[in-house]
C-alpha cells in the first residue's frame, strides 16, 4: 500500500485548504483512513478518520467543525478539507491506512495504522 498526501501549503489566519491522500496498491475497500497531524517539537496527533466499510467519520475536538474528510472512491482518494484555518494547525499532516476494519473508538490511535504516507506542510500565517 502506497499513500501519497498533497495539498498542503502556506494560508493566512482564517482560509481553507485541501488536502489530498492517494492510495494504490492492494488498499483495503473497508479499511479506514485517518488524517493525522505533527507539530514542530509535538507529539503525532490525531485529526480526523473515515470508516470506508460504514462512510462514518470521526473528528478531534480541536478540527470538529472547521475541518471534513470525504473520498472518491472512483479516484481512491480521501480528502481533508480544512476551513477557517488557526496558527495553531501549523503541522505536517499524514494520511494512513490498514488492511482490515477498525471500531470506531480505535480509529484515532497511530499505532492502529500500519501504512502512512510522507506528510505534507501545512503552514498557517497570523
Amino acid at each position: 500500500v502506497q499513500l501519497v498526501e498533497s495539498g498542503g501549503g502556506l494560508v493566512q489566519a482564517g482560509g481553507s485548504l485541501r488536502l489530498s491522500c492517494a492510495a494504490s496498491g492492494r488498499t483495503s475497500s473497508s479499511a479506514p483512513v485517518g488524517w493525522f497531524r505533527q507539530a514542530p517539537g509535538k507529539e503525532r496527533e490525531f485529526v480526523a478518520a473515515l470508516d470506508k466499510w460504514t462512510s462514518g467519520t470521526v473528528y478531534a475536538d480541536s478540527v470538529k467543525g472547521r475541518f471534513t474528510i470525504s473520498r472518491d472512491k472512483a479516484k481512491n482518494t480521501v480528502y481533508l478539507e480544512m476551513n477557517s484555518l488557526k496558527p495553531e494547525d501549523t503541522a505536517v499532516y499524514y494520511c494512513a491506512t490498514r488492511d482490515g476494519r477498525l471500531v470506531t473508538s480505535a480509529m484515532n490511535r497511530a499505532g492502529q495504522y500500519p501504512y502512512w504516507g510522507q506528510g505534507t506542510l501545512v503552514t498557517v500565517s497570523s
